[in-house]
């Protein structure tokens, strides 16, 4: 299938919907705010799309579909509980070259239905061309859930400040600037401003060339992306992105994310991850260097949250060495978030009232003394460990750790099916090679281990979730 979202001024234009139940006012009501010219016909109509005819002054021809019907129509949807008269309805549609919808017959339709997202002057449609409905749905329920309530009004004072703008700033691009600027500004507070306070703000872009009010409208942006699922980003985060000139991302990103971003906007992938390194961190800091320096906002995109073993503060110090402005948006971290995945929080009253996260790069060798943490009464989570995991809980008894205490190993994310593994100091580590636990995972060591025998989606399965 080739379905391309034109977006089609149907205000005016003659539809005909040949049905009278459910579906039909479905349809129907989908319809109505593009103010077609809307006709219905069957031979019955059902009592709740009586009344919403009533109410929207829509015509309505009781009795059987006919040819004739066809007559001026732009567009038709055939939609009674018959299909043998809506294959029928189909067919002369197609003879016709009349656009057509045929419910619940995706072959015989020369258009479908997207699921819809309306917000005043906004319309975003939604396609899986019709294989899957409900994951339409889906996310027409997780964009709606990001739009303002004021979108409405929001989306009125934008077109009025455009005219506005036009006369106001003469150059192209910072008129483009200030609008796009603007639009951030009320999506971010989901508000609009007053004259007087819109006034001001057009004579501070004038004055000063820029807008004094944006955040940040240029350097570089240092952005925690959460742990594993997309949907587990700051909103601040996600609004960089869509401002962002360049993207700098690492492994560990959910690809989801770069959809945000502008068409614009340059994409550079650096591939940090441990043990597999395309890109040296000074390399990296270099690269954000040199794209801070030809303008615009960098926004260097980081799992987790970049300040925990993420060397945010290490590339913050290279660009504040550079004279490049740095600023910096947190991240959920995955030695809090995984853990809770397993139903496993890393402080419980009673139980620890402390934690302590710990690399686990060099937490077995040479550079930390694993004794100064075996003798803490606080939850241990180790990231980055579960290449060495046997080393760690060896290391772990022999400063004296008690070889029973509960230890959990989990990989997984928020969107998928997590892998959890418990046992203790003892046996974790043949029991997480037996279950084949994959990386990246995260290791948690302490009496809260036994505190998460209930999963995230409240399930239990025979110590795994």
């Amino acid at each position: 299938m080739g379905y391309f979202p034109f977006f089609v001024d149907i205000g005016g234009k003659g539809g005909l919907i040949a049905g009278g139940g459910r579906v039909a006012l479905h349809k129907l009501q989908k319809l109505l705010p593009y103010k077609a010219a809307l006709t219905i016909v069957a031979p019955a109509i059902s009592q709740a799309l009586e009344q919403f005819v009533l109410e929207n002054d829509i015509r309505v021809i009781k009795r059987a579909f006919e040819p004739e019907d066809l007559a001026g129509m732009d567009f038709v949807i055939a939609a009674s509980d018959d299909r043998d008269v809506n294959a029928w309805i189909g067919r002369l549609c197609q003879e016709k070259g009349i656009p057509v919808n045929v419910v619940d017959d995706r072959e015989a339709c020369s258009f479908i239905f997207p699921s819809l997202v309306k917000a005043g002057k906004l319309s975003i449609g939604i396609s899986t061309e019709g294989a899957s409905p409900e994951m339409a749905a889906s996310l027409r329920s997780q964009i709606a859930s990001l739009i303002p309530a004021d979108m409405e009004e929001i989306l009125d004072y934008l077109d009025r400040l455009r005219a506005l703008a036009k006369e106001q700033i003469a150059d192209r691009g910072q008129r483009a600037a200030f609008l796009r600027d603007m639009a951030g500004i009320c999506m971010d507070r989901g508000a609009v401003f007053d004259g007087q306070e819109t006034m001001r703000r057009l004579a501070d872009y004038r004055e000063d060339g820029q807008q004094e009010y944006a955040k940040i409208p240029e350097g570089v942006l240092i952005a925690g992306a959460g742990c594993g699922s997309y949907d587990l980003i700051t909103l601040r985060g996600l609004r960089a992105i869509r401002r962002a000139r360049v993207l700098v991302y690492d492994d560990l990103i959910d690809q989801r994310l770069l959809d945000h971003a502008s068409e614009s906007c340059e994409r550079v992938y650096v591939g940090k991850r441990s043990g597999k390194h395309s890109m040296g961190q000074e390399q990296i800091n270099e690269l954000l260097i040199r794209k801070a320096r030809e303008g615009g906002l960098v926004v260097r995109l980081k799992g987790g949250d970049p300040f925990v073993f993420g060397r945010g503060m290490e590339e913050m110090a290279a660009l504040r060495a550079a004279g490049i402005k740095v600023s910096y948006i947190p991240g959920i971290t995955s030695c809090i978030a995984v853990p809770a995945l397993a139903g496993i929080p890393v402080t419980h009253r009673e139980v620890s009232r402390s934690f302590h996260v710990i690399t686990g790069h060099t937490a077995a060798g040479k550079a930390i003394d694993l004794s100064q943490f075996a003798r803490l009464e606080g939850t241990l989570v180790f990231l980055m460990g579960y290449a060495r995991l046997a080393e760690i809980t060896a290391a772990l008894i022999q400063a004296g750790k008690d070889a029973l205490t509960p230890a959990a190993v989990i990989h997984g994310g928020f969107d998928a099916d997590a892998a959890i593994v418990r046992g203790t100091l003892l046996d974790i580590a043949a029991k997480a090679v037996k279950a084949q636990i994959q990386t990246p995972a995260v290791i948690v060591v302490g009496e809260v281990v036994g505190l998460g025998e209930v999963c995230y989606n409240g399930q239990k399965r025979n110590g795994q979730c």
